[in-house]
């Protein structure tokens, strides 16, 4: 009787195992390319190149208010970019969820963005938006306004342009979590009374957030790490010096790599804060599994 179950055991094993070998690649892979890179600059961070002791170039960074203010414009730009995009995001998806013959036609449009790319994005915006854009010569033509029109090279130009590109990336992780939510919840809700606001307070939200919360994050991240277009459509050396431009300025306008490196770790760990304060707040809105509805 016990020779059936030792050959069992023996053949559950080596499948395990073959499962487990699946993960080898891509667990070498983050390590080359993430894991290693991040201890290397965490650990040069520590090295002054200009000598000082260990801490000198976190000391430097946060006694320049030229510098720490980086990361205040960079959350300026950043926080707002991600719930304006998710705001608009969520309403279009709800009315995207239904099938129907224009539904594939205007998901494309809504991602075309997305395939662009921030310098392809930029060189549009400077067309349309420019002292001497399409939009400044019609708003003349039809003399809506004839003062001159600034939308590029300021916060405004690199707000636009976040937005523009980080709309269809929450656009379609929002579809994604919507239309993985069961129809027949709230038609059920319907059925008790339940108003479209309830039905969407007391179902879609609860069962929505853990997804939301993840397109926040990494909406977030991606506005955060802000660069080209805080060069191409803002104001480099004012009002968008984003917290990248310091990093990239020690590192190849000043040859410093530890404080490069330094700003780059501080840049990491500020993004890292704002996940966690988003991601533990989803546990006041639902409980249940992170796999309910997709999220």
């Amino acid at each position: 009787m016990s020779a059936p179950s030792s050959s069992a055991t023996a053949t559950h094993v080596p499948r395990t195992d073959r499962i487990a070998l699946l993960v080898v690649p891509a667990a070498l892979l983050m390590i080359v390319l993430f894991v290693y890179p991040f201890l290397y600059g965490f650990v040069i961070s520590f090295q002054p190149t200009k000598g000082g002791d260990w801490l000198s170039n976190y000391t430097k960074f946060f006694s320049d208010s030229r510098q720490w203010r980086t990361i205040i414009t960079t959350m300026q730009l950043a926080l707002p970019v991600t719930l304006l995009n998710m705001a608009l995001a969520l309403p279009i998806a709800f009315r995207m969820r239904h099938k129907s013959s224009y539904r594939r036609v205007i998901t494309t449009l809504l991602i075309v963005p997305i395939t662009l790319g921030t310098v392809l994005i930029a060189e549009g915006m400077l067309t349309y938006f420019g002292p001497r854009g399409w939009l400044s010569q019609f708003l003349q033509l039809v003399h809506l306004y004839d003062g001159p029109i600034r939308l590029t090279h300021n916060f405004i130009g690199v707000f636009i342009s976040l937005v523009i590109s980080g709309f269809p990336f929450a656009f379609l992780l929002t579809l994604s979590y919507v239309t993985g939510i069961d129809p027949t919840l709230a038609r059920a809700a319907a059925t008790l009374g339940a108003s479209p606001w309830e039905q969407f307070r007391q179902i879609y939200l609860p069962l929505l957030m853990p997804g939301l919360a993840i397109t926040f994050c990494l909406s977030f991240v991606q506005a955060y790490s802000v660069f080209p277009s805080a060069v191409l459509v803002g104001a480099p050396s004012g009002s968008t010096r984003v917290i990248s431009l310091a990093a990239y300025e020690a590192a190849f306008e000043e040859y410093d790599y530890s404080y490069a490196s330094a700003i780059a770790m501080i840049m990491g760990f500020t993004q890292l804060a704002v996940v966690l304060a988003v991601s533990s707040t989803r546990n006041f809105f639902y409980r249940g599994p992170a796999s309910s509805g997709k999220g």
